[in-house]
C-alpha cells in the first residue's frame, strides 16, 4: 500500500519559477502526502559538481536519487520544467519490482536546434529518457551511484543508464513524459514536459500547450499584486 510519494525535482535558479509552478500543479492533483526534495546544487553539500557540459543544474544530480533515498524503497525523479495533470500516486503505482528503473522510452528527432537559454539541442540515443525516472532504489545495481562515482561519469554513460542491462530498464506510458512542442497537443497528458523551453521564457510563451502551464503559474501567484 502506498502511504507517501517520495519525489526529487530538478531545480535551476535561472528558472526557479518553473519549479514552483510544477509543485503547484502537483499539489492540486495529489491525494497522498508528498515528500519533495528540490535538487538545488547549493544544498547538496555531499556532492561537488565539476562537470562542464551542463545545460542546467540538475543534469547530473538526478542520479543521486538512490543515494539520497538510502538505497531503499521507491522514489520518483522529474525535471522541474513540467506540470502535472494527474495524481502523482498513479505514477508510483506503476512500479515493477523486476526493474531497476522505469522511464518513458522516447524515440524521436528534435524539431529544434536550440532550446531555452540558447542551449544547443542535440539528438542522441535515449534522449529524454532520464527526465522522468521511477527508481527502484533498493536494486543492487544502483549501489555504485555514489556522489564520487557520478562526478566521474560522462553524461553519455549516465543518461543512457549504462550501468544497467537493457532488460532492467522498464517502460512507462508516454503520457507520463509528454514533450510539449516536440509532440502534438495532448489534453490527456499526465506530465507535460516543456523540454525546449517553459512559457516563463518569452520565446515559448505562445508555443504548444503553453496555456496549460500559464494557467497553473497564474494560480501559483494567486493573491499576489504583480503590478
Amino acid at each position: 500500500m502506498i502511504s507517501k510519494v517520495k519525489l526529487f525535482v530538478g531545480f535551476d535558479p535561472r528558472e526557479s519559477v518553473v519549479y514552483h509552478t510544477f509543485i503547484q500543479s502537483l499539489i492540486e492533483k495529489a491525494t497522498l502526502p508528498i515528500e519533495i526534495t528540490p535538487l538545488a546544487v547549493s544544498t547538496l553539500n555531499f556532492y561537488e559538481e565539476t562537470h562542464k557540459d551542463k545545460s542546467n543544474d540538475f543534469v547530473y544530480s538526478r542520479f543521486l536519487t538512490p543515494f539520497m533515498s538510502n538505497f531503499e524503497g521507491w522514489s520518483i525523479y522529474v525535471d522541474g520544467d513540467m506540470i502535472c495533470q494527474a495524481d502523482i500516486k498513479e505514477l508510483l503505482a506503476l512500479r515493477d519490482k523486476t526493474k531497476a528503473v522505469q522511464v518513458v522510452k522516447h524515440d524521436y528527432k528534435t524539431k529544434a536546434e536550440n532550446k531555452y537559454l540558447d542551449n544547443k539541442n542535440e539528438n542522441y540515443p535515449r534522449k529524454n529518457w532520464s527526465s522522468v525516472i521511477l527508481w527502484n532504489c533498493s536494486h543492487p545495481k544502483h549501489k555504485i551511484l555514489t556522489p564520487d562515482f557520478i562526478n566521474k561519469q560522462t553524461g553519455k554513460f549516465l543518461h543512457r543508464f549504462s550501468w544497467l542491462e537493457d532488460e532492467e530498464i522498464g517502460e512507462l506510458p508516454i503520457e507520463w513524459n509528454w514533450l510539449a512542442i516536440e509532440y502534438p497537443k495532448n489534453p490527456s497528458a499526465k506530465l507535460i514536459h516543456y523540454t525546449l523551453g517553459a512559457p516563463c521564457f518569452k520565446d515559448y510563451r505562445k508555443t504548444s500547450m503553453a496555456e496549460n502551464w500559464l494557467k497553473i503559474q497564474k494560480r501559483t501567484c494567486n493573491g499576489m499584486d504583480l503590478d
